[in-house]
């Protein structure tokens, strides 16, 4: 007998994205490079390396329209705006640390109810593209 995969119901909750059915829209940043203190060796300690972000969020839609109105939507510009003030606040250990602050803080706004955070060092594995880590995270009601 063969396993069909697509027949095994999964525990994994994924991100709506956006659904008009459930009145979601999908906010989101794509490839974000900047440079962060973040690493637990000891040639990362008070050094800068270059870190790409990616954020993906579920926003509730509520029942008013946002009226061309930026106070009434989860604006993007603010994402980055708050993920920059994350790293300025100095040493970053792990990328699961980083990523799990930008997913809290995404979380923070009343409209987001869930949030798919990425986030890849650039320079650390000779060889490699990127390293990193890949986290969801869900508003507890």
């Amino acid at each position: 007998m063969s396993h069909d995969d697509a027949l095994v119901r999964s525990n994994i909750l994924h991100l709506p994205f956006a659904d008009a059915a459930r009145s979601v829209r999908h906010v989101f940043v794509r490839d974000y490079v900047t440079q962060a203190e973040i690493g637990v060796w000891e040639h990362e300690k008070d050094t800068r390396q270059a870190v790409r972000i990616n954020v993906d969020l579920s926003v509730a839609e509520t029942a008013e329209h946002h009226d061309d109105q930026l106070a009434n939507v989860v604006c993007y510009n603010d994402i980055v705006n708050k993920i920059q003030a994350i790293i300025k606040t100095g040493h970053i250990n792990l990328v699961e640390t980083l990523a799990e602050k930008i997913a809290e803080m995404a979380l923070g706004d009343d409209q987001v109810i869930a949030a798919r955070v990425k986030v890849e060092k650039l320079e650390a594995v000779e060889g490699a593209a990127s390293v990193g880590v890949e986290i969801e995270r869900h508003k507890h009601p």
